[in-house]
């Protein structure tokens, strides 16, 4: 068993993983990556810092944007895209890579440190997959209707549901070259925020169900 990394956003994500949290910190080390891209990275890269793990484990939970995903069952990503960073608004907006930008790229080709682009590939994919992969959007702000999905929908029409940390965490271990999956639990259909209607306890105790099998491998 590896050295392991699992990090859960929020503690209220880690208050509903109850009983599993004894389990989780036997196997792996546990910590809080913050709410939304901009903590979450932060926070990331410096428990990769502190801890130096071999790979790095997410797990919470995320709005299905397509309705193949049902609410309360876990699905792991192999793909993490973000939605936000470039230019304009609404039906103006251009992504970084639209632009002709990555969001980060080594000056020098020796550094063996990976570009970031609107899309990042997760472990243990090495490459943009096929049809059947499975596509996770960050968000800055999640979605408060119908009409905010079909924006996201319209740059990245293969994603399946959307979180707030995902891109930001991929960053974090794709420049520090550790390995990362993520696992999200489906707690509500993106762009309903009529809470009476989620599922976000049993999402996250699948999320971590399946993270705990993951961290058997």
């Amino acid at each position: 068993m590896s050295h392991t990394l699992l990090l859960i956003p929020t503690d209220v994500e880690r208050r509903w993983a109850g009983a599993l949290v004894d389990k989780l910190l036997r196997r792996a080390q546990v910590e809080l990556c913050g709410f939304g891209p901009i903590v979450a990275g932060i926070r990331t890269t410096q428990h990769i810092a502190q801890h130096r793990p071999e790979r790095v484990l997410l797990v919470g939970i995320a709005g299905a944007i397509n309705a193949e995903l049902p609410m309360g069952k876990a699905y792991e990503f192999d793909q993490v895209a973000c939605y936000g960073i470039g230019a304009g608004c609404g039906s103006n907006f251009q992504t970084a890579s639209e632009l002709g930008w990555h969001q980060w790229s080594s000056e020098s080709p020796d550094s063996g440190i990976p570009s970031v682009d609107d899309t990042i590939p997760l472990s243990p994919v090495d490459k943009m997959a096929s049809e059947n992969s499975r596509l996770l959007l960050t968000v800055c702000a999640a979605s408060a209707n119908a009409a905010d999905v079909a924006r996201h929908r319209v740059k990245f029409p293969q994603a399946l549901a959307e979180d707030m940390e995902g891109f930001s965490v991929a960053a974090a271990c794709r420049l520090a070259r550790v390995p990362l999956r993520i696992v999200r639990g489906i707690s509500n259909v993106a762009g309903d925020r009529e809470h009476k209607h989620w599922q976000s306890a049993a999402a996250m105790q699948a999320a971590l169900h399946m993270a705990l099998a993951m961290l058997d491998e």
